[in-house]
């Protein structure tokens, strides 16, 4: 005899689902293990990078949240609570990547309008408006998913809760609603990776006119680093959440989102901090600080 399918077992079982187990890596006890360490001390490290920046320069909330928003069994409240703070923050990073690379575009192209365009005010209200955009995008494809019924099946091959997963374990095939996220996942990429490309390419373009090697070099150093930030980010973006679910293998998502939520926040401040003098000049005097904090008889 063959074995049920999933559209059966879901179709014989008439109970409503309350949680969602989270499968995440499952493996032997032995590699479990091994990852909890390597995840632990990619967390720890992100943490670390993240509140040294933080202490230097007020900066870098964004990815400590980020990385902070998984767990393991949630409820079914829980777990779209937590799909809505992971996309809302991940759609947050998108815009304020968007604002840097204007920021790039306007100091390298425009230098002369920077001061007067670039105020304390302007940054502020940009940023507010990320904040804002980044928590207001995604509420419709996660209403919509909500309503979709789920019987019985709870185990979702992820260790987020993931859109592709959620609309797999539904009762019913839901193609409309794979298609709007798909949408919507793609004119949130696109269109911000189509800002933020066009305006590298014209701060290339500005570069490519200065006369010396020399202020190349020191041009192109301001850009390395948030072209960086952009590939590693985008690159599992658009792998992950541009190209249907329906019909891929199961779970092989995971590990590409393993990318912008972890892997993604770790790298950045060293990105930052190593690409940037002021960053740097801030971290040293962070040190120094706390070298002559701890000296004997400081607090004598």
């Amino acid at each position: 005899m063959g074995t049920p399918s999933l559209s059966e077992d879901s179709n014989n079982c008439s109970s409503s689902v309350s949680k969602f187990i989270l499968l995440g890596f499952p493996y032997t006890w032995g590699i479990q293990i091994l990852l909890f360490s390597i995840f632990s001390g990619i967390y720890i490290l992100t943490l670390i990078g993240n509140l040294c920046i933080i202490c230097a320069v007020s900066f870098s909330f964004l990815e400590i949240w980020f990385i902070t928003s998984t767990t393991k069994i949630i409820s079914f409240s829980g777990c779209f609570l937590q799909f809505y703070f992971f996309f809302s923050l991940g759609t947050t990073e998108t815009f304020f990547l968007s604002v840097m690379a204007f920021d790039r575009y306007l100091a390298i192209c425009r230098p002369l309008h920077y001061p007067t365009v670039m105020t304390v005010q302007c940054c502020i209200t940009m940023g507010t408006c990320c904040w804002m955009c980044g928590f207001l995008y995604f509420p419709l494809p996660i209403y919509l998913i909500s309503q979709l019924p789920f019987c019985c099946l709870n185990k979702i091959d992820h260790f987020i809760c993931d859109p592709g997963p959620l609309i797999q374990l539904s009762c019913v095939p839901a193609p409309a609603t794979e298609i709007i996220c798909v949408i919507y996942n793609s004119v949130l990429i696109f269109s911000t990776l189509i800002f933020i490309t066009s305006s590298y390419i014209l701060v290339i373009r500005a570069v490519l006119r200065l006369p010396s090697a020399e202020e190349w070099h020191k041009t192109f150093s301001t850009c390395s680093s948030p072209l960086a930030a952009v590939s590693l980010f985008y690159g599992s973006l658009m792998v992950v959440y541009v190209i249907p679910t329906a019909g891929s293998a199961a779970g092989k998502q995971k590990y590409v989102t393993l990318f912008y939520p972890v892997l993604t926040p770790l790298f950045n401040p060293l990105i930052y901090s190593l690409q940037n003098n002021e960053m740097k000049k801030a971290l040293r005097k962070l040190f120094r600080t706390v070298r002559f904090s701890q000296r004997p008889g400081r607090n004598l």
